[in-house]
């Protein structure tokens, strides 16, 4: 059926016509929220009575507001990948939102949110940038050229309103992918109240009667699939201007108490949502183990040859030594519970196999040295540290990432994406004649790992031993006699 004979998407056609009162503002109607946060009030509201509509405000000038006001809020959400090793596929309307905002087109409309009778909670995604402080906005210079400042204005209409009610305060769970993203906004809230000279008594108000719960969100989304729109497209009974696809994993650790558990019942719904006094080890996991993989895997399974993760992790050679890394080299360096970290760590690889994502390791190339100092090196010390010894594959692993830095492998240029200064330094390293000298040179600089890595025992002997096996013989045999002679 082609997409001109199908009937638009609505309430009325979908069938789907209840409403929901406004218990949430969520600023940001990309594709991430609409996979991740709607994706969950929608299963809440289905599963666990919720009952909580979702008013959309519009973060930046330009977004999909009306796209999604001409749809009455709703959409299609495909999720595809394997779980517990079983390939699934999952379509689901999305029906939570109850109306979109553009307060750039009618800023008053927005500020009305404030007088919802049951309004709770505030949740956000405003990219990284979005949780700043921009000292030219002003209480009533609308709109609001910072996300923190539309958020003050907001909760400053609603102090009034109701009359510094204590009961009206909100539950606000940021979702921006920056650490304590709840305690940055906060601050600047509070800021904003210093800078436009708002009553003791409101600030009072915020920081009595409002939460704020830093979070740490995890699932791959890919969004609109323009790609195969058709396929998808003829899944659906609707003309879909809104398709977006995700991933089935999905991962929400929210720093919160008992009154956060009683206020949202995920312990109702079956999904990976996690309430904890401290969100830190899991950020912690989610780095050393997922993003760690990353990039343990990339320069070392490019010099093999692979092109993707995916590829990567089947493959008998390659998946059996990042599989070894992760749970051998990395997971013992963790605090966390060991069967948390086994269950976590086998969900990461399931993602890893996803037939419906394809994942270029070139892609994830990008300043692999910074990466590697924040994800892998930490794991690496940590090891040595705890067994006295190196662990032999992040070694491997570490060589590997140097003999990537010099750019051609086999007559065949490199995907380096990095800083020129950095690119230009590391090459130039590979002029020299001595593995030795080459290593303990780079090891030695401190603005790459913020410390020198010549004090760590064996560590520049190994790797330059692994480079000049990584030469003569290979990256597989290469590593096979690096653990002949290194292994314990």
């Amino acid at each position: 059926m082609e997409n001109t004979q199908l009937k638009r998407l609505n309430r009325k056609n979908a069938g789907l016509t209840k409403e929901l009162p406004i218990k949430v503002i969520q600023f940001g109607e990309g594709n991430f929220l609409r996979a991740f946060v709607d994706y969950i009030i929608n299963k809440l509201n289905n599963e666990a009575n919720f009952n909580a509509g979702v008013a959309v405000v519009q973060p930046l000038a330009g977004g999909l507001i009306d796209v999604l006001n001409e749809q009455d809020g709703l959409y299609n959400l495909f999720m595809k990948g394997i779980k517990k090793g079983k390939e699934l596929q999952v379509n689901e309307t999305i029906s939570c939102i109850q109306k979109g905002i553009n307060p750039y087109d009618d800023y008053q409309e927005y500020l009305k949110l404030a007088e919802e009778d049951e309004l709770e909670f505030l949740i956000s995604n405003t990219t990284e940038a979005g949780i700043a402080y921009n000292e030219t906005d002003t209480l009533k210079g609308y709109p609001h050229k910072s996300f923190p400042a539309k958020v003050t204005a907001l909760l400053y209409k609603r102090f009034n309103y109701f009359e510094s009610d204590s009961t009206k305060g909100l539950t606000i769970i940021p979702c921006e992918l920056i650490n304590y993203n709840a305690d940055t906004l906060k601050e600047i809230i509070l800021k904003y109240a210093e800078l436009w000279q708002l009553e003791d008594s409101f600030v009072k108000w915020i920081k009595d009667h409002n939460s704020f719960h830093n979070t740490l969100v995890d699932r791959i989304v890919p969004g609109y699939p323009k790609d195969d729109i058709e396929a998808y497209q003829h899944e659906l009974d609707y003309e879909d201007k809104l398709i977006v696809s995700a991933e089935v994993f999905l991962l929400w650790v929210i720093e919160g108490d008992e009154k956060l558990k009683a206020k949202i019942p995920f312990s109702k719904i079956d999904e990976n949502v996690l309430i904890v006094k401290d969100l830190q080890p899991y950020r912690t996991r989610k780095v050393r183990i997922l993003n760690g993989a990353h990039t343990t895997m990339v320069p070392f399974s490019i010099l093999y040859g692979n092109e993707t993760v995916k590829e990567t992790v089947d493959h008998e050679f390659t998946g059996d030594f990042i599989r070894k890394a992760v749970f051998e080299e990395i997971k013992p360096t963790l605090s966390l519970p060991a069967e948390e970290l086994d269950s976590f760590a086998q969900e990461v690889f399931d993602r890893f196999r996803n037939p419906f994502i394809k994942h270029q390791l070139a892609s994830i190339a990008l300043n692999s040295i910074s990466k590697f100092k924040v994800r892998v090196l930490p794991s690496l010390l940590g090891f040595q540290k705890k067994f006295n010894r190196l662990p032999i594959r992040l070694t491997f692993a570490f060589a590997c990432l140097i003999r990537f830095y010099d750019g051609r492998w086999k007559g065949q240029s490199l995907p380096v994406n990095d800083d020129e200064a950095v690119v230009s330094e590391l090459k130039n390293l590979w002029e020299l004649h001595s593995y030795n000298e080459m290593v303990e040179k780079i090891l030695k600089k401190k603005e790459f790992w913020e410390k020198d890595l010549n004090d760590i025992p064996n560590l520049k002997n190994e790797i330059a031993s692994a480079l000049e096996l990584i030469d003569t013989q290979g990256i597989e045999k290469g590593f096979q006699s690096f653990s002949e002679k290194f292994g314990k």
